[in-house]
């Protein structure tokens, strides 16, 4: 049995975990850091587990939206949600946070839940929507969680 694909980047951000998670789990600045998101919408101001909300998401000509639900908010250790479209899961996106003498270690991390008997439909609309081939996802993945740790570090670290 295979696994679903996984993958995940690192920084340290000198800062405490406590900051990190603040910044993160607002999820509606993730289009200040993603190269994908564009815009968060949720009818509620705080982010805890089980608040859902709609990501708004752009690669070169192609824009999306995604359902997604909070699934971990555990102040300043981990934030996670779930992502489907058309009611078909999609995704795992998470972050860890690791205090460390010089800052924060943040770790996101985003799992494939694409599986089962809707799997070829989600995989399907993944590439009508995005323009990614589901075998580029992961790789495609991977260079947007650089850039995300990358702006989400210079930002929390000039505050």
């Amino acid at each position: 049995m295979s696994h679903p694909p996984r993958v995940e980047e690192k920084v340290l951000v000198t800062a405490s975990a406590e900051a990190v998670y603040r910044a993160v789990s607002d999820v509606r600045r993730m289009g200040e850091w993603s190269p994908e998101c564009v815009g968060v919408w949720s009818r509620s101001p705080r982010f805890v587990t089980g608040t859902r909300f709609i990501g708004w998401n752009r690669r070169r000509l192609w824009f999306w939206f995604t359902s997604c639900t909070v699934v971990r908010a555990e102040e300043a250790r981990e934030f996670a949600f779930t992502v489907s479209t058309f009611g078909m899961p999609v995704a795992l996106w998470g972050y860890r946070f690791e205090d460390r003498d010089d800052g924060c270690l943040v770790t996101e991390y985003w799992e494939d839940l694409r599986s089962g008997r809707s799997a070829p439909v989600a995989r399907f609309l993944g590439l009508v929507f995005t323009g990614t081939p589901p075998e580029r996802r992961p790789a495609a993945n991977r260079e947007g969680m650089r850039t995300t740790l990358t702006r989400l570090r210079i930002s929390v670290e000039r505050t």
